[in-house]
This record gives structure tokens, C-alpha cells and sequence, in this order.
């Protein structure tokens, strides 16, 4: 197993701010952008990632990271069932807290997972959004995302006649 461990091909990723990281080829490949490149022969100068940050890009490979290592399982031998049951909860509760930061670094990951083509932390981040607009009135999610209101009062009220099966 260590030989193995020392064989892992270590891919370089290069930020928009011109930060590198190495990181294991299997968690670059958590990225489907980034699968295309290294199964294209493009990845043996490193990766640029012109619209990542090293901000955004560390949280992103910390995500990957999480997610290819907790999908393995332990040694050789094969987990019981209550064990990856409780391995999958354990991940489920480590992407919650993952997600507990600021409202832009939570917009910068939702722009890096689609550039990337991360769909589990594309629907994680979207589906956090999602949450915090959830039972809100229109005037709450203006609040929260801190948004104008463009309508004059007279264009709001017609809107509201119009959709007034949407507001009961």
C-alpha cells in the first residue's frame, strides 16, 4: 500500500492570482473541467484556472479532497452497512459545516463548482441558497441578498394583483 501511496500523480493547479497547488490527481478529477484537460494530455504544466481565486480554489480542493478520501473505504476490508451509513452522515454533516461561510465566498464557490464542473458542490452550494430563501417574503430575500427594489409602488401592487395566487 505505501508504494501505492508514494505513485499518487500530483497535479498542479494554478489560480487566477497565480497561486499553485498540488494536489492528488484523483481529487483534480472530482472536477470535470479539469478531467477533460489531464484526459487531454494538458495537465503536465499545470492547470490555469483563470477564474478561481486561491481563496475559492483551496476551499474547492478542500471539498474534493473530503469527498474522494471519504468515499474510500477503510484498508481492505469492506464496511459494514451501519458503518457507511454512518460515514455518509458523517459527510452530510461535514458539507453543512462546509458551508457556513460569508454570502460572497458562498457565491465565489457556487461561480468556481459550475466553471469547474463540480456537480455535488454545485448542488450543495446552490441548495444552501436555495434554504436561505425558502419561506421568505420578496421583501426579506431583497433583505438578505441585499437587493433594490426597481418597482415603483403603483408597478408592485399590479404585480401582486396579477400574481395574487402566489402571495395566499
Amino acid at each position: 500500500m505505501a508504494s501505492a501511496e508514494a505513485e499518487k500523480k500530483m497535479i498542479t493547479l494554478r489560480s487566477s492570482d497565480g497561486e499553485e497547488f498540488e494536489v492528488e490527481e484523483a481529487v483534480a478529477m472530482e472536477s470535470q473541467t479539469i478531467r477533460h484537460m489531464i484526459e487531454d494530455d494538458c495537465a503536465d504544466n499545470g492547470i490555469p484556472l483563470p477564474n478561481v481565486n486561491a481563496k475559492i480554489l483551496s476551499k474547492v480542493i478542500e471539498y474534493c479532497n473530503k469527498h474522494v478520501h471519504a468515499a474510500k473505504p477503510a484498508d481492505d476490508a469492506a464496511p459494514a452497512a451501519a458503518d457507511a451509513s454512518a460515514g455518509a452522515e458523517d459527510l452530510k454533516n461535514w458539507d453543512a459545516e462546509f458551508v457556513k461561510v460569508d454570502q460572497a465566498t458562498l457565491f465565489d464557490l457556487i461561480l468556481a463548482a459550475n466553471y469547474l464542473n463540480i456537480k455535488g458542490l454545485l448542488d450543495l452550494t446552490c441548495q444552501t441558497v436555495a434554504d436561505m430563501i425558502k419561506g421568505k417574503t420578496p421583501e426579506e430575500i431583497r433583505k438578505t441578498f441585499n437587493i433594490k427594489n426597481d418597482f415603483t409602488p403603483e408597478e408592485e401592487e399590479e404585480i401582486r394583483r396579477e400574481n395574487q395566487w402566489a402571495f395566499e
